[in-house]
């Protein structure tokens, strides 16, 4: 008889091998899921799990390296450190320099639309699906976080629809419906009594439409600290007379700041499907308008602030984790260097200022009503505010015969009781000259604006492009799907235009 080949051996003790081997690998998988070993390593190929779009509204290339240059030696702007680097345009449909409205709608559909319109197409016929709905759609949580009021353009453009961005109240009531899972940052603008009382059709006051929508609404840092992971949730903080922040050189240490908005923001929505968050650094803009350098410098920090938030939780998911940092526009035609000084900056000479142009203001106005400071004593305050005197042991900030000339015909202008406020311009613009600063406008530029990205997917935004092609750049790593949310078609009656 013959003997059985050493083949036939070896495929048969293959055979008595393989319920053992079929055992173990029953017993390892049953451990991972009793014990709680960690879960399988995401797919090189698969979609980034967490998207962060942060929106730096007037944040031109040059507000960026001026917040870089006013800090503290040794400190470094996190968005600058990221490895991808591209360059964007920011048009609207029907105007060469556009508004945040046109702008944000581009980042939030990848459509351009025309100046004031809220993700509706030109036409304003029209509803434009956004990114942050395509999120929500797909599972993932969504936030939304701003230093200014929740309903300004740029936050609304990511769950509201409306042809104008002057509808604050109803662009207010779509926060409840949008069903997204946070709101941070700024109170609702359209929920204050002048915007309720402009609104078509009132329907009911914001807070208890949120409430009725099952949003636990917060105040402060406390409470919002106390808020529990899927929870839908609105926070925001102090704000002032148009529902914003306040300028971040000016914040009382017990108001949230944005950075903290975005840290709880993190902590709430993060969950095994992912999320997507917009964080917008709202203020930026409104100093630029203002002209005031120093302000602008600080909210530019204090967006940093809150992509250094970003990237911590980058770093604990760097293959499932996307963050993009671009702006919507610039605004003020902001220049390193001025005709004045020529090659001569003193950037850290902007470190003399302590409050905003807002703040001065502010105080100029209360001393317009008492009607008892004289223009002798407004100089010591702009002394102590913006370092600037009379004599100076650093000869770049004393007041010469000429400037204290003119500052005094701009307060006596200003005290009078019809006049608007010059003063403030007249110091706050002096501070900016002896640094160097320029200003081309008090509006928006159509300055190329910078787009950094890190994570999942981020070499795909090198280059120069079009803002629209942000959004669609994160649709197509995201894998989103054009898919229309049900409540679209609740909250609107236009026909709904799906991304190209």
């Amino acid at each position: 008889m013959n003997k059985p080949s050493r083949r036939v051996h070896y495929l048969s003790a293959t055979l008595h091998l393989l319920p053992l081997v079929s055992l173990m690998v029953s017993i390892s998988l049953f451990s991972q899921v009793i014990i709680g070993a960690p879960a399988l390593k995401p797919s090189a190929t698969a979609a980034p799990r967490y998207l962060f779009l942060f929106i730096g509204d007037g944040m031109g290339p040059a507000q960026i390296k001026l917040a870089d240059a006013v800090l503290e030696n040794g400190h470094a702007l996190k968005m600058t450190s990221f490895p991808v680097l591209g360059m964007a345009t920011t048009h609207a449909e029907n105007r060469y320099i556009t508004d945040s409205g046109a702008a944000s709608t581009a980042l939030a559909t990848g459509r351009k639309t025309t100046v004031g319109t809220i993700s509706m197409a030109g036409n304003h016929l029209d509803t434009l699906l956004t990114i942050a709905e395509m999120a929500k759609a797909k599972g993932m949580k969504t936030g939304i976080v701003s230093s200014v009021g929740i309903n300004d353009a740029t936050p609304a453009c990511f769950y509201a629809h409306t042809p104008s961005r002057s509808n604050s109240y109803d662009i207010a009531v779509q926060m409840a419906s949008s069903g997204f899972d946070y709101f941070g940052g700024g109170y609702a603008e359209g929920n204050l009594p002048e915007n309720r009382q402009k609104a078509p059709a009132f329907k009911g006051d914001i807070a208890e439409r949120m409430r009725s929508a099952k949003y636990l609404i917060t105040h402060n840092r406390i409470e919002l600290q106390k808020v529990k992971p899927g929870i839908r949730c609105w926070a925001y903080t102090g704000y002032d007379a148009k529902a914003a922040m306040d300028y971040a050189m000016d914040r009382n240490p017990e108001n949230i700041a944005l950075d903290e908005f975005t840290r709880e923001g993190i902590r709430l929505l993060d969950n095994p499907h992912g999320f997507f968050m917009m964080v917008e650094g709202g203020k930026i803009d409104w100093a630029c308008h203002a002209n005031d350098a120093a302000a602008a410098a600080h909210d530019v920090k204090a967006f940093d602030n809150a992509i250094a938030e970003a990237l911590a939780f980058y770093r604990r998911h760097p293959k499932e984790t996307l963050i993009i940092v671009t702006a919507d526009h610039e605004c003020g035609g902001l220049s390193l260097g001025n005709r004045t000084n020529g090659y001569d900056t003193r950037l850290s000479l902007l470190r003399r200022q302590k409050i905003s142009h807002q703040r001065f203001s502010e105080k100029v106005s209360s001393w317009k009503k008492s009607g008892t400071v004289t223009f002798p004593m407004a100089i010591d305050s702009v002394n102590t505010y913006y370092g600037i005197s009379m004599k100076d042991a650093d000869s770049t900030l004393a007041l010469t015969p000429a400037n204290y000339k003119t500052l005094e015909e701009a307060y006596t202008t200003t005290i009078k009781p019809e006049s608007t406020d010059i003063f403030t311009s007249a110091v706050t613009g002096l501070l900016n000259v002896r640094a160097g600063i320029g200003w081309s406008s008090n509006a928006h530029t159509a300055v190329p604006v910078q787009v950094f990205a890190i994570g999942k997917g981020a070499e795909r935004f090198r280059g120069f492009y079009d803002n629209t092609d942000i959004a669609k750049k994160i649709m197509q790593i995201a894998e989103l799907k054009k898919d229309a949310p049900s409540r679209i078609n609740q909250v609107n009656k236009h026909r709904l235009i799906l991304p190209q």
